[in-house]
């Protein structure tokens, strides 16, 4: 439990900080587009009122707050999984990997009424049109996580 609660607790400040530093010190809000080592990596703001890939972002204003307790649901939720089972190590990291990056997009939410994304990846011809940011990843690594080291194991012969 206390290793979820660290890996939710270390994701959700490089998250945060890496977004103050990118949007803010950087001031990508203004200028928009940094190439950082292009087109591998450029940061390109987007502001996202949606879901993934800006799904449902015609409705943003209204979602907005849906959002946020969603995200605090499944935070909580996940939280409530990783007490009554016995994680392994990478399953409670797993689980906090998803908590910090779910809490720190719901925080953008609450901040700026959008999740700030800024990282855009393109590589060998391909053009990559969205943008992404620390969470994203910490959410999608801790989902895929949670699939790989949580669950049943069933002994082999």
């Amino acid at each position: 439990m206390r290793l979820t609660t660290y890996a939710a607790l270390i994701t959700f400040v490089i998250d945060q900080l890496s977004k103050w530093v990118v949007v803010h010190a950087l001031n990508l809000r203004s200028v928009g587009e940094i190439e950082v080592f292009p087109p591998y990596i450029v940061f390109r703001m987007a502001w996202n009122r949606g879901a993934n890939f800006g799904l449902f972002a015609e409705h943003g204003a209204l979602l907005r707050w849906g959002w946020v307790i969603l995200a605090v649901v499944i935070s909580a939720w996940v939280l409530s999984w990783v007490k009554r089972e016995n994680f392994t190590r990478l399953g409670q990291i797993s689980a906090g990997l998803l908590i910090g990056g779910a809490l720190g997009n719901a925080l953008d939410r609450i901040l700026y009424g959008a999740v700030a994304d800024f990282l855009n990846t393109s590589c060998c011809g391909f053009r990559n049109p969205y943008a992404f940011n620390v969470a994203d990843i910490a959410i999608f690594a801790g989902a895929f996580g949670l699939i790989l080291f949580t669950g049943e194991r069933k002994n082999r012969a």
